[in-house]
């Protein structure tokens, strides 16, 4: 295959095209970018949908002057560069680092994390109670949407005591702010059974009780 045609790759064709637009004074057609890039009109039109497809480029028609169909012509949108690199790993921890340099205590940690398990876990439909199995199968599917990759164990019917989380999406963050990152995940998981009202709580984050493996203690609030 030839991977210049690759619709989501962004290659340095691709860059020219799109560079051919940036420095141009106003919309360009299709002949008007191939000529400027050297190349076949169609392998630019693919290129210049491709590019419309990530948001990189706007599609218009140009005001017809006299007889025949509006020209389609292109135009860079105006706007940073969203097909860059990201360092969303750096700015956690720069933000991380600077919250264990103000020694932010577990219970802040929790109580953001709780927050944002509120926010993330949709609340149970009007006059339902929700189950303390119900509750744990939601918690489950959630953490499962964020990557933990939870496995619950028990016997069939009965609500676990505990949930295994095979991976850590914030792995090497967790290694390093520990103090932080765990309470945080405690705190989500209350939010989330809290959201629900659920008959249960998450009571303890065990982080790597097993080499492979962290776990979340669970146990009742109330009679179910």
């Amino acid at each position: 295959m030839n991977r210049d045609h690759e619709p989501d790759r962004e290659t340095p064709r691709r860059r020219a095209v799109l560079d051919v637009l940036r420095n141009a004074d106003a919309p360009l057609g299709v002949n008007n970018v191939a000529e400027a890039v050297g190349v076949h009109p169609n392998t630019v039109r693919f290129h210049l949908e491709a590019l419309v497809t990530q948001g990189a480029v706007e599609r218009t028609l140009e005001a017809s002057t006299g007889p025949g169909r509006p020209r389609t012509v292109y135009a860079p949108h105006r706007g940073m560069n969203r097909g860059g690199k990201r360092g969303y790993q750096l700015l956690a921890r720069i933000l991380l680092s600077q919250l264990a340099l103000e020694e932010t205590d577990t219970e802040t940690a929790v109580e953001a994390g709780r927050a944002w398990g509120r926010h993330l876990m949709p609340p149970a439909p009007p006059f339902h109670t929700v189950t303390e199995r119900e509750a744990i199968d939601r918690l489950t599917e959630l953490l499962a949407d964020l990557g933990f990759d939870p496995q619950t164990g028990g016997n069939p019917g009965e609500a676990p005591d505990r949930i295994r989380l095979r991976h850590c999406p914030f792995l090497e963050l967790a290694e390093e702010y520990g103090q932080i990152v765990c309470p945080l995940h405690l705190g989500l998981m209350k939010g989330a059974l809290a959201q629900l009202g659920a008959p249960v709580d998450a009571t303890r984050l065990q982080p790597f009780a097993e080499p492979d493996v962290c776990l979340a203690h669970l146990a009742p609030t109330r009679a179910a």
